[in-house]
């Protein structure tokens, strides 16, 4: 890889971008690693199976498909690479590999972590350092995935209370959404390395910007909103009966 280029190679052109499938060594084994941590200490019935494989292919979709050279070309299509991270191959990872011994960790500093390691890998100078070289690129992506892994993990833990994750939930939904909203309202670009390279796909640098903040508002927090309605259901389950009767009066 020449080292002037972006870890996912020059951004392509719309006819070639099919042809841009790649193998990914450190995906590779990063999908590995997950395998073997699962053989060790997951969840091994039918919904861990199942949440296993699905983690595992999508992050071979997301490192070997087309859709890695097209986060070179697009920040819209980075963002949509960042979202199947932290919404759908972390949430997955912790069905997959949930939290079996040990004490819980606290919500509100992981979720103050995660949040931090979104806004960092967004702000433009570290976007643009990170989609270059191996190192910082899957220093974005482990970091990315690894704290809203941890994240989703206590979430999603039957040991933890409903009502204590879903503050934290919507605590992480609401910074997200106002990044997106910071990204849409910008009244100029400011993701440099994508400065030239929309215009073959029909975006100006500023549209294909605006894109990528109403993703963050709207696709990006639908698994939000599932984990949101089963937290509540918790929630309801966990009422007395007596107070239980008084709500449904």
């Amino acid at each position: 890889m020449n080292l002037s280029d972006p870890y996912c190679g020059p951004a392509p052109l719309p006819a070639d971008l099919w042809s841009r499938w790649v193998f990914d060594p450190v995906a590779a084994l990063l999908m590995v690693v997950l395998f073997c941590g699962w053989l060790l200490i997951g969840r091994r019935d039918r919904v861990g199976r199942l949440a296993l494989v699905s983690a595992l292919g999508l992050i071979a979709i997301a490192f070997f498909s087309p859709l890695c050279a097209l986060t070179t070309a697009l920040f819209s299509a980075r963002v949509v690479h960042h979202v199947i991270l932290i919404s759908v191959i972390a949430p997955l990872l912790a069905i997959a590999l949930p939290w079996r011994d040990g004490p819980l960790l606290p919500l509100a500093p992981l979720t103050i972590l995660s949040a931090l390691v979104v806004w960092i890998w967004h702000a433009p100078s570290a976007y643009e350092w990170a989609i270059y070289g191996t190192l910082p690129y899957w220093l974005m992506q482990v970091t990315l995935l690894g704290s809203s892994w941890f994240l989703w993990r206590e979430m999603l833990s039957p040991l933890n209370r409903a009502g204590g994750a879903l503050i934290a939930l919507t605590a992480f939904v609401g910074q997200m959404g106002l990044l997106g909203a910071l990204l849409v309202f910008s009244p100029f670009p400011v993701y440099t390395p994508h400065l030239s390279t929309t215009a073959p796909y029909g975006l100006s640098a500023l549209a294909d910007q605006q894109l990528a903040g109403l993703l963050m508002w709207v696709p990006a927090m639908l698994p939000y909103l599932a984990a949101g309605l089963w937290l509540v259901l918790r929630l309801a389950n966990g009422l007395p009966n007596t107070r239980r009767s008084g709500l449904a009066r």
